[in-house]
C-alpha cells in the first residue's frame, strides 16, 4: 500500500485549474487500488480568506474528490472551504473519501492561524477524528491541517483514538520552512507514527511556498522528501512497522498524562 502526496502550485481561487493540475500530476504516477492520495490544505483555491467566493457551496470540490477516489479505487484526503448555512465564518476542512466514493470523515481545522488573520474568515473545529485506510491491511489515520502542526496535544488525542498515521495538508510559507520539517519529524518520533506532510509550492498574491512535502516513518526516518517543484511524492506504508516499533520501544505506554486526557 502506497501513499501519494500531491505537491502542486495552487492557482489562486481557481478550482477548475487546480483540479486539472492534480489530474495531470497523478497521470504520471503509478497508482494501485487501495492506495492513499493526500492533497494540500485548500488545494482548490489556495489560502484565501475570501470565503464567500471560495466556499464549496455547490460541492464542486467534494464531487472532484469523490470522482477521483472512485475512478482510481483509492482513498483521497483533500482540503476545501465549507461555509455552513446561516454562518458568517467558514470551516477549513479536510474531506476523506473512500474508494467507493463514500465520505469516511470530514475534519475541521481546530487551530485557525491567527498570525495570518485566518480567524477573520474561519472558525475552528473542535473534534479530532480518525479514519481507517485500506481494508486489506488497515491503518488508522488522523487528518490535520497546517497550523495544527504546532499543537502536539492534538496528535496525542489522535493516538489515544488509535491513530497510527498522521496525514497533514498545508499552505506552509517558505519563511518558516525549517519549522515545517522539524515539527513533522518530531510528531512522528513522539507519536511513533507515520507522518505524511504535503505542502503547496509556488506563490499566491501574498506569500511564497517552498514545498518540502515529506513522508516519515514511526522512528522519525525520512522515507521520501520533495524539493520546491510540483510533484507527487510516493512511499510504501507498512502498518506492521508501527506495531513493531511501538512494541519494541514502548514509549507511549510511559506517557503518564495521556490516559488522563479528555477526562
Amino acid at each position: 500500500m502506497q501513499a501519494h502526496l500531491v505537491q502542486l502550485n495552487i492557482s489562486w481561487e481557481n478550482p477548475s485549474e487546480n483540479f486539472a493540475r492534480v489530474e495531470a500530476l497523478l497521470a504520471d504516477t503509478p497508482i494501485s487500488p487501495g492506495d492513499l492520495i493526500v492533497l494540500p490544505e485548500l488545494f482548490d483555491t489556495g489560502f484565501s480568506l475570501n470565503t464567500e467566493a471560495t466556499n464549496d457551496a455547490d460541492a464542486h470540490t467534494e464531487t472532484f474528490l469523490t470522482n477521483l477516489a472512485k475512478r482510481l479505487a483509492v482513498t483521497v484526503q483533500g482540503g476545501r472551504t465549507v461555509l455552513p448555512n446561516g454562518q458568517t465564518l467558514a470551516l477549513n476542512t479536510m474531506s476523506v473519501i473512500d474508494p467507493a466514493g463514500l465520505t469516511l470523515c470530514t475534519y475541521a481545522k481546530i487551530h485557525p492561524f491567527s498570525f495570518g488573520r485566518e480567524p477573520d474568515a474561519f472558525t475552528g473545529g473542535d473534534k479530532v477524528v480518525t479514519y481507517s485506510w485500506n481494508e486489506n491491511t488497515p491503518i488508522q489515520c488522523t487528518p490535520a491541517i497546517c497550523y495544527d502542526l504546532r499543537f502536539p496535544e492534538l496528535f496525542r488525542f489522535a493516538v489515544k483514538q488509535g491513530a497510527e498515521l498522521i496525514a497533514l495538508g498545508a499552505n506552509w510559507p517558505s519563511a518558516r520552512q525549517n519549522h515545517w520539517r522539524t515539527l513533522l519529524i518530531a510528531r512522528a518520533i513522539e507519536n511513533q507514527a507515520f507522518v505524511l506532510g504535503v505542502n503547496r509550492t509556488g506563490s499566491d498574491p501574498y506569500l511564497h511556498y517552498a514545498g518540502g512535502s515529506i513522508i516519515i516513518d514511526p522512528k522519525g526516518d525520512i522515507l521520501a522528501e520533495a524539493n520546491d517543484e510540483e510533484c507527487v511524492l510516493t512511499s510504501e506504508i507498512d502498518p506492521k512497522q508501527v506495531h513493531a516499533w511501538r512494541k519494541k520501544f514502548p514509549a507511549l505506554r510511559d506517557a503518564r498524562l495521556l490516559g488522563k486526557m479528555g477526562q
